[in-house]
């Protein structure tokens, strides 16, 4: 008997009350579309600031691989014809403006603030891949791609972090931004939340 294209696939661990399994889906994608956004919105900001600098080629290559990312997820929108974030164009503004202001503060903290994002989206896919297992393995395969993508991100961000070359810059050493990478991580995780439901 031959399944139904149509029908809903079961979401691993869903608890009653929770979205249907397509609501669910719909959401993901919603949400990644516009995390991978915001991402490629704060690099272009960085690259504006530090684009000449020692770390502009790295940020360069990080860019190019979350436009790679939005590039999917743009693909995914029109394909399963899901609705975006109405907060694009907040996500426009607000992922620019993030990467001017961490660049201008230094590259330690252009990388912190690199750090800070992988963070999240990392454990963000995670949860994603998780809730997915076989379901949806396609959407798994390139959800689990892009975490792999955005470790890599993460450590290159400590990389350069965790160099004892800042004092030569006159740069503050990556301790000094704890408030900084916080502040960060609570927006990311907020962005998430209102990202997935408006």
């Amino acid at each position: 008997m031959e399944k139904d294209s149509d029908t809903p696939r079961q979401i691993a661990n869903r608890l009653h009350g929770d979205p249907d399994p397509q609501t669910q889906i719909e959401r993901m994608i919603r949400v990644d579309h516009a995390g991978e956004y915001g991402a490629a919105r704060i690099y272009e900001g960085q690259l504006a600031v530090l684009g000449d600098s020692p770390v502009g080629d790295a940020i360069r290559a990080m860019a190019e691989q979350e436009q790679r990312h939005l590039d999917t997820f743009d693909r995914m929108v029109v394909d399963r014809r899901v609705r975006p974030t109405a907060l694009t164009p907040v996500w426009h503004v607000a992922g620019y403006a993030l990467g001017v202001a961490t660049a201008m503060m230094g590259e330690r903290a252009a990388m912190a603030c690199t750090v800070a994002v992988e963070e999240v989206i990392e454990e963000h896919y995670a949860a994603q891949s998780e809730q997915l297992g076989e379901a949806e393995s396609e959407l798994r395969d390139v959800i689990d791609e892009f975490r792999r993508d955005e470790i890599e991100h993460k450590n290159i961000g400590l990389d350069h972090i965790s160099g004892d070359d800042s004092a030569d810059r006159g740069e503050e050493p990556a301790g000094a931004y704890p408030v900084l990478s916080q502040a960060i991580k609570t927006g990311s995780r907020l962005a998430i939340w209102l990202s997935t439901r408006v």
